[in-house]
């Protein structure tokens, strides 16, 4: 892979676990959940905004690097997006990292790693 197809790459994971947790960020901070008053303080929340300009960058990056790969290839190199987000989950949100879901890391990483050399 040239070292353009790996920026845009790196530079996808990036703004898509930025996206996630931004997200993430924005449904668990309102306090008020009742009706109008849930999405009204969601729209004024700056974590939404911040994961939607993410998943804008994500986009545009995805669509330039599948110009420079092949479809099959660059759906199986994105998936590293699961892990990063998981290990953030866990730094950021205490979320668990099961065995199984450990066990799921290693094999995507492995899958990604195989895909890559080839």
């Amino acid at each position: 892979m040239s070292s353009l197809v790996i920026t845009l790459w790196i530079l996808n994971v990036f703004f898509d676990t930025i996206g996630q947790v931004a997200f993430k960020y924005a449904a668990i901070n309102p306090s008020n959940r009742d009706g109008w008053h849930y999405w009204s303080d969601l729209f004024r929340n700056h974590w939404l905004w911040l994961g939607i300009v993410s998943y804008i960058a994500e986009f545009l990056l995805w669509l330039a690097f599948l110009t420079l790969v092949p479809l099959s290839q660059g759906v199986l190199i994105g998936s590293i997006n699961i892990i990063t987000i998981m290990i953030v989950g866990r730094l950021l949100f205490k979320e668990l990292l099961t065995r199984y879901r450990i066990i799921g890391m290693i094999l995507i990483t492995a899958g990604v790693i195989c895909v890559g050399i080839s």
